[in-house]
């Protein structure tokens, strides 16, 4: 594996990057064909670039799946797998996508959420504001009266019995309620604080006249949903739409639908129904819903923010800008409200690049995309080497002609058990799931010692005539010779699209 740890000088000319990741963000966006959500900040992204309608994501958790995108390496061979390990205990020497461009002369700056939260990486940024100088958000920050009673009154209990919930910041890590509606200014939440600092960051980036690599993370719409009011008042909760397949599909065993233990830690939603039992009342839904929208109309408010800034001063032109969520989300698809599953809801993700050195602008590509291409696509735009480790494609051919063809499949995965609820007799699962043109195909396994074992499940979607994934196929004997043929193409692709990089 090559290091490329050599420090280099930028070539004249290189395009500066915006990089804007979105905590939970599915493609629930205008540029997507959602013509209630309001995001028009979002969609002057989409208009300067290519919007990609299918790319897919690793694996449908924050940790693995951002370990996975910035450093080009799927998750069975980076072996990370949950939310608990950091990647540079199995990869300490693996060279990540800003540190990369960090090693070859640009200065690479961090806000908020771009690898998971609690695994801030020094190595890879030049400042890291996530860590020096800037609070930290952890998901759960409050400005209601209602929420600061709770939180204030768990805290007391907590010191009571002389227990801790502070985090490595130390900051109290407690939840209140799933949504915040109040009259604040966007500043009071840490997104539209964290673009006012970013802005006054692009603007030092810029009278230091070097190339770029601005990382600004949001955590909006992960839950609490949680906005100022007036992004709220863009919508009309009795007209939102909700999901109209509330049911595990057909002829696939329950526990490939997760649980939601997330929603279900908050005060409100602690009675939430699993996957199998009753859906969620309506009135319920539309709660959710409604602050799904409002959080992404916020965080839509403060890219506009961003954009603007590298307008005014003059950047925007040499600016590559990279827009990508890091999984799905169901906002009540196969009963459940969370991420974490091997289906299309969870596996499909928004990423736009646009702005300079994009040839097909206001183009969209139907092709399919994975988030390890991101790292060699950008190494190509900027006109540096891509290491060797990188397990993707780069679809640079794609932001000049978005309609040519291109993978034939892309692979993801995930792995349940991590959280007890889920295991069986103390084993965990994992399910490996392969995006073809057509079809959805997943093979689950039980999990023993980091290893898959037992072959427990198949699942078959024909996203022809059942794009929402509602029946499994697997089981029907006329779809033998095909369940055959997608599970030898799965076994040949899941773990890497080139030769495994030796990391160990």
């Amino acid at each position: 594996m090559t290091a490329l740890s050599t420090l280099g000088q930028p070539k004249p000319g290189q395009p500066n990057i915006s990089f804007i990741p979105v905590d939970d963000l599915r493609p629930e966006l205008g540029c997507y064909g959602n013509t209630i959500i309001k995001t028009p900040n979002i969609d002057k992204i989409a208009a300067r670039g290519v919007t990609f309608t299918r790319a897919y994501c690793q694996q449908t958790v924050c940790n693995p799946s951002r370990a996975s995108l910035m450093t080009g390496i799927r998750p069975d061979s980076l072996r990370v797998w949950d939310l608990q390990t950091d990647f540079r205990t199995n990869a300490p020497s693996v060279v990540t996508l800003p540190q990369h461009f960090k090693n070859n002369g640009y200065t690479t700056v961090n806000l908020g959420k771009a690898f998971h939260n609690i695994f801030p990486d020094s190595l890879s940024w030049t400042e890291d504001l996530h860590v020096n100088g800037f609070p930290f958000d952890p998901d759960a920050v409050y400005a209601g009266e209602e929420n600061l009673k709770i939180i204030e009154k768990k805290k007391q209990k907590m010191i009571d019995e002389g227990k801790s919930r502070i985090d490595q910041y130390g900051l109290w890590y407690i939840k209140a309620n799933a949504t915040e509606n109040v009259e604040v200014d966007d500043d009071a939440y840490y997104d539209g604080a964290q673009t006012t600092l970013a802005i006054k960051t692009l603007q030092k980036l810029t009278r230091e006249g070097k190339p770029f690599f601005l990382s600004v993370g949001y955590y909006r719409p992960h839950l609490p949903f949680n906005a100022p009011k007036k992004y709220w008042d863009l919508y009309d909760r009795a007209h939102l739409p909700l999901a109209k397949n509330e049911f595990i599909p057909g002829g696939s065993p329950d526990y490939t639908v997760h649980g939601d233990q997330e929603l279900r830690s908050y005060e409100d939603y602690k009675g939430l129904p699993l996957p199998n039992e009753k859906p969620l009342e309506e009135w319920r839904q539309r709660e959710l819903v409604h602050g799904y929208y409002a959080s992404i109309s916020y965080i839509d408010a403060q890219i506009g923010r961003l954009l603007d800034e590298l307008e005014r001063l003059g950047q925007l032109q040499n600016t590559i800008i990279v827009l990508w969520g890091d999984h799905g989300w169901k906002l009540g698809e196969h009963n459940s409200w969370c991420k974490q599953s091997n289906f299309e809801i969870d596996t499909r993700v928004p990423m736009i690049v646009g702005g300079s050195a994009v040839k097909a602008i206001g183009q969209k590509s139907n092709e399919l995309t994975e988030f390890v291409d991101i790292f060699p696509t950008l190494c190509d735009l900027a006109g540096l080497e891509i290491p060797q480790q990188c397990q993707g494609t780069s679809f640079l051919p794609l932001l000049n002609n978005p309609k040519q063809a291109w993978k034939k499949a892309a692979f993801s995965q995930f792995l349940l058990g991590r959280f007890p609820t889920k295991q069986v007799n103390g084993i965990e699962r994992m399910g490996y799931t392969m995006r073809t043109d057509r079809y959805r195909y997943v093979e689950w396994y039980n999990w023993v010692n980091d290893q898959r074992t037992d072959l427990i499940a198949k699942e078959l979607f024909d996203h022809v005539k059942d794009p929402e994934e509602n029946t499994n196929l697997a089981s029907s004997g006329k779809n033998k010779v095909l369940v055959n043929q997608f599970s030898e193409q799965l076994h040949k692709g899941w773990r890497y699209a080139k030769p495994d990089p030796g990391l160990k």
